[in-house]
């Protein structure tokens, strides 16, 4: 029979080894590939074609809305590359200090 605290001691250990996502750029032309496609032309045809879809929704609804879902979700597919890459390279700055920190309260200590 395996000790317990050998066994937790010893997956710790393999943990250490098994880390996914820390780096590297095995993915980065797909993504460099879906973002031409998204910004590009084949972006602006289906940007093209969804509102067209919610012209012809609109119609048959005799409604403006499915028109601005058509176009909110066109401006949403061209926009979306851009927001992904702000938000996922985003940094906080670092404050010097807990006093520093503090000065940034809403509240007088």
């Amino acid at each position: 029979m395996v000790n317990p605290v050998v066994l937790t001691a010893a997956l710790m250990v393999v943990a250490g080894v098994a880390v996914a996502g820390t780096g590297g750029d095995t993915f980065d032309s797909v993504w460099v590939t879906l973002t031409d496609w998204m910004q590009g032309t084949l972006g602006r045809i289906l940007i093209g074609l969804m509102i067209l879809t919610g012209i012809g929704a609109g119609v048959l609804r005799q409604s403006l809305m499915p028109f601005v879902t058509g176009v909110g979700g066109g401006v949403g597919l061209y926009a979306a590359p851009d927001v992904i890459e702000s938000i996922m390279t985003a940094t906080v700055p670092v404050m010097n200090g807990l006093n520093s920190a503090l000065q940034h309260l809403p509240v007088a200590l």
